[in-house]
């Protein structure tokens, strides 16, 4: 395995972009000669490259019109969890089937929370290895600085960072009307006491899905802050909820759970508890994982497009390699209940 050389070795586009006070989508406009672009901005961007030696480096690249072939899919975790959970390896399919069909290569990053496992990572970004970056699973509690990487960027999942939202493109699933329909599904069969295994606070998926839930349990006035109940997408997670959720409420007769893997430790700790499914509890999970198949019983589900997702993300990020297009494009794929003998 040949090491990557992370040193500062040469100004970034992001350096350009800092130096003239400008976004990286601006400086690179002007590097790359598009019209729109104030004159008093193109002559700012143009001095900070003469005065970094960035232009030259840069220029010699355009000259001969190569570009890497290549782009990174940036997960926003720990390593281990790349490959425990299913949902990455199906991202990666619809991915993967883009970029083979484009001749390009895809290179892989894992980018934990601390900063100092992302500030490598982020250099590498920036140093004209990969021509773009697919960013997943990320957390707002300790946000990527995506405007100085300097290179386009399509994020999987809306971009939040608390109440602001990242000025990026992104391609999300419809988390809050997919989470509404399984909540309305629940009312509907006649459960009152209906529960949220909810995902993490720091991640859209888990903020809109909750809000989804919350929406509809207020609509039909059934709303108790009682219920709702925090995992972190993982098995484990959401089996100590639910035996917490016991504890607390033991009238639950119904949880939403937030995804299908929570949604298998849910099944242990109702099991485990002497509850059966669906006819003390009813479960319905999010994501429609192929374990959701393969529980006691099927898994009743949100379905998500992820391999589209993945698709999707792909094809609009060699949209912005190759027709240079810039500003936030939010697209929102549709999602469905599946109804199997959980709920």
């Amino acid at each position: 395995m040949t090491a990557v050389d992370f040193r500062p070795a040469r100004p970034t586009l992001a350096d350009v972009a800092r130096a003239a006070g400008v976004s990286c989508a601006t400086a690179s406009r002007v590097l790359n000669g598009y019209p729109r672009v104030r004159p008093e901005t193109r002559r700012q961007v143009e001095s900070a490259m003469a005065a970094l030696g960035y232009e030259r480096q840069r220029a010699a690249r355009s000259a001969t019109q190569k570009l890497s072939r290549s782009i990174a899919f940036v997960v926003c975790e720990e390593g281990l969890r790349l490959f425990s959970d299913p949902y990455f390896a199906r991202i990666v399919v619809g991915v993967s089937r883009e970029v083979t069909a484009a001749g390009l290569q895809l290179v892989l990053l894992t980018v934990p929370s601390t900063k100092d496992c992302q500030a490598p990572a982020m250099h590498f970004l920036g140093s004209g290895h990969v021509d773009g970056a697919l960013f997943v699973s990320m957390h707002g509690r300790s946000p990527l600085d995506l405007d100085r990487i300097g290179v386009p960027v399509v994020v999987g999942g809306r971009p939040v960072f608390g109440e602001k939202e990242y000025e990026v493109s992104y391609v999300d699933a419809d988390n809050h009307g997919g989470a509404a329909r399984a909540v309305r599904h629940l009312i509907d069969s006649g459960r009152s006491a209906i529960a949220t295994v909810a995902g993490p606070r720091d991640m859209a998926a888990g903020m809109d899905r909750l809000a989804g839930y919350r929406q509809v349990m207020a609509d039909a006035e059934r709303s108790d802050h009682g219920l709702v109940f925090f995992g972190d997408f993982g098995q484990a997670s959401g089996e100590h909820a639910t035996a917490r959720l016991l504890d607390r409420r033991p009238d639950v007769d119904a949880i939403f759970t937030a995804s299908d893997l929570m949604a298998v430790g849910v099944l242990r700790a109702l099991r485990r508890a002497g509850r059966r499914v669906p006819d003390d509890v009813a479960v319905v999970g999010f994501d429609d994982l192929p374990i959701g198949r393969r529980t006691d019983p099927p898994l009743t589900t949100v379905r998500q497009p992820i391999e589209e997702m993945g698709a999707r993300m792909t094809r609009d990020l060699l949209g912005l390699i190759v027709g240079g297009r810039t500003g936030r494009r939010g697209v929102v794929l549709d999602t469905e209940l599946v109804l199997r003998a959980s709920a």
